[in-house]
């Protein structure tokens, strides 16, 4: 029924550290049946304040088994069973990506007898393993080994079912989806084996149409929310029905499944999608080159420029003029080269002398186009800059690139982890070319703004 499971590892990073013990005891409800038990060779060195906090070092585990010499055992042992751990999400993570490295997809359903704890008993001053032990008087010897802790945690779990049996089997099933409201087209198994890792996920109807796409740092949570929330929604009902089968591509960055998430809305053009995504923006404000040299801006409907990408996008065009007016006052730009106002000679501002007398020919385009580049730049989320954003990738060798040039999105890529940043030609292989867009900018803008990733500035000589 139940495999309580501890391990020990060299750090608490997912990408980076490894498993170094195990500890799996069957339990019946009643007992113990069963007991499994090993250290773990994790292939890289222990560091010390691990060996200070387990017991374990570099030389304990040079001899031990290597994971994939015991991962049969470790499936074999959980399989059918309900996997139990203290901090579940810590124990179950790094198994699955311990067997994500040997290509196997490891899926349990999963219980937590800290988050069960907080629930049956609330008000503990703490519910870490070692205090909640205290609290019950549950003997535990060597804290932070994983024979002990296992043991431990099978005490807590008896105490726990003593408590209340139901909120124990309430948990197992908290974060699963109710078959109730699971779409009637899709196998529950397909739930089951959905990944709990960051990516793009797709829902296609019958004929194989892809309906709606998403992204999410959690798919099969992500995707399980689709389906508990407005459940007597007309429109939930009709797109829960719709759906036949569900595909995902796991990103490993959040950033690339931002960009690829976009690129695919706009690539399929997903029914829900645009229902759930509509944009009230009609006009945008636009620039082109003039015939004299001069650099121009103007006010049009977004779908006369299909093509371009508008500076700015509005619901209505009085706000798109205001927009752009307040760029020609800040930058100094003439109204009629702006298209804010029209007549056959100069513009109103020339003959009050507050235009310089581009609308004219009397100020050089060379001048007039100094400030019409800032206004251009002022625009834009990031200018007219050229750089690579880095963010992680799937696995701890690989890094996700995405690129900028003077101003303008190229796309992205998984490359190696060791390659440099400043040789363009170097990452240009790595790079899938992608569509430039208002959405991709706003994105990158946004993410630049978080600074939650590597960025390398490109200087003009550099690529």
């Amino acid at each position: 029924m139940y495999a309580i499971v501890d391990i020990e590892t060299t750090g608490r990073r997912l990408n980076e550290d490894r498993i170094t013990e195990i500890a799996i005891l069957l339990h019946d409800g009643t007992q113990v049946t069963e007991r499994f038990h090993t250290l773990i060779n994790p292939e890289r060195v222990v560091p010390d304040f691990i060996t200070q906090l387990t017991g374990i070092s570099t030389a304990m585990v040079a001899d031990a088994p290597k994971f994939y010499e015991v991962a049969k055992d470790i499936v074999t042992l959980t399989e059918g069973r309900i996997l139990v751990a203290h901090n579940a999400y810590f124990d179950y993570s790094f198994l699955r990506q311990e067997f994500n490295s040997l290509g196997f997809r490891f899926v349990r359903k999963t219980l937590c007898t800290l988050r069960l704890s907080r629930q049956l008993f609330p008000k503990l001053p703490s519910y870490s393993l070692k205090n909640l032990c205290i609290h019950f008087g549950i003997r535990l010897e060597a804290h932070h080994r994983a024979l002990d802790d296992a043991t431990a945690t099978v005490s807590l779990l008896q105490q726990l079912l003593q408590k209340n049996t139901e909120k124990v089997t309430q948990q197992v099933v908290e974060n699963e989806i109710s078959v109730k409201i699971w779409p009637p087209k899709v196998s529950m198994q397909v739930f089951e084996w959905l990944p709990e890792e960051t990516g793009v996920y797709y829902f296609l109807n019958e004929t194989g149409r892809i309906i709606y796409v998403g992204k999410s740092k959690n798919i099969k949570k992500r995707i399980a929310s689709h389906f508990s929330t407005n459940l007597h929604s007309p429109k939930t009902i009709e797109f829960k029905n719709q759906v036949a089968s569900i595909n995902y591509i796991l990103t490993g960055s959040e950033l690339a499944a931002l960009l690829l998430e976009s690129a695919e809305i706009k690539r399929w053009k997903p029914l829900f999608n645009r229902q759930q995504r509509r944009t009230r923006h009609q006009y945008g404000v636009f620039s082109r080159n003039g015939r004299e040299g001069y650099l121009k801006f103007f006010v049009d409907k977004l779908q006369n420029q299909p093509n371009k990408i508008p500076l700015a996008a509005t619901a209505s065009l009085p706000s798109a003029k205001a927009i752009l007016y307040r760029k020609a006052q800040e930058h100094q730009l003439c109204l009629k080269l702006c298209g804010l106002y029209d007549s056959a000679g100069a513009c109103f501002d020339y003959q009050v002398k507050v235009c310089q007398g581009a609308c004219v020919a009397e100020e050089a385009p060379q001048t007039y186009n100094t400030r019409a580049l800032a206004a251009l730049e002022s625009f834009s989320h990031y200018k007219t800059h050229s750089f690579v954003i880095r963010d992680k990738g799937r696995e701890p060798e690989e890094q996700v690139l995405a690129v900028v040039r003077q101003g303008r999105y190229l796309g992205w890529g998984y490359a190696p982890r060791k390659l440099s940043l400043h040789d363009w030609a170097q990452i240009k292989p790595y790079i899938t070319a992608a569509d430039d867009n208002r959405d991709i900018q706003k994105i990158i803008g946004q993410w630049l703004k978080q600074q939650r990733s590597t960025v390398h500035w490109w200087s003009e000589d550099e690529g």
